[in-house]
């Protein structure tokens, strides 16, 4: 039986005091790569952000990665946040060290202390990405793409059972924008949980795969033809 990575029965989702989307029923499992699409302010960020613990689940169940969101505490959210690995679309990576130490101090934070043990995971990671020969170069030596790809290299540190890629491609250029896709698809080709937010259809139509859509409130599964 294939395991269930993250559900969601009869959800709503609130910024505060406002609802921002209604009855969400959803589903992925272990191994599914599934984008979520959606007209800017349909909600699709305060859905990922629930997701990872930066927005409160009130209403309805959830959960994600063994946890449930109805009951998740302050004090979880850090250790739900190793279970998963987030990519944002402006990258946040740290521009005072270079990508390595970007790299290690993901690793110190969620708790690794043997030093070979974390030289190995970084080499391990940016070998995923094609990044092997980047690590000494600070972040704003690098291209937008390259960003990227250091960002998808820091989600796969601890090896997360679901991967949060929110607008990955939204800041990137058509080109760099299909090779950070091959990127994610390799990653996801090896068995990796992926819900990708975007609005680049251009990607669905190049990479089809399960697609859930924010529109009027609501998230549901479309059939991919014309999105």
């Amino acid at each position: 039986m294939s395991q269930t990575v993250l559900r969601l029965k009869d959800a709503a989702i609130y910024q505060r005091e406002s609802l921002i989307l209604s009855e969400v029923n959803i589903e992925i499992k272990k191994g599914e790569f599934v984008y979520l699409i959606g007209k800017t302010g349909t909600g699709k960020s305060s859905f990922m952000k629930t997701l990872y613990g930066d927005l409160p689940l009130t209403e309805g169940e959830g959960s994600i990665v063994d946890y449930d969101l109805r009951s998740l505490k302050e004090k979880e959210i850090p250790f739900l946040r190793r279970k998963l690995g987030v990519v944002f679309q402006d990258f946040k990576l740290l521009n005072d060290r270079n990508v390595r130490d970007n790299l290690l101090f993901v690793l110190k934070a969620t708790g690794w202390k043997d030093k070979q043990a974390m030289d190995n995971r970084i080499e391990e990671v940016l070998g995923k990405v094609g990044m092997k020969t980047k690590g000494f170069k600070n972040p704003y030596q690098l291209s937008g793409g390259e960003q990227q790809r250091i960002a998808i290299a820091r989600a796969l540190l601890n090896d997360p059972e679901l991967i949060l890629a929110d607008e990955p491609t939204g800041n990137l250029d058509p080109q760099t924008s299909v090779e950070v896709m091959e990127v994610l698809q390799a990653i996801s080709n090896n068995g990796n949980t992926i819900l990708m937010a975007t609005h680049d259809y251009a990607l669905l139509l190049k990479y089809p795969s399960k697609t859930l859509k924010c529109d009027g409130q609501k998230v549901f599964e479309v059939v991919q033809k014309n999105v």
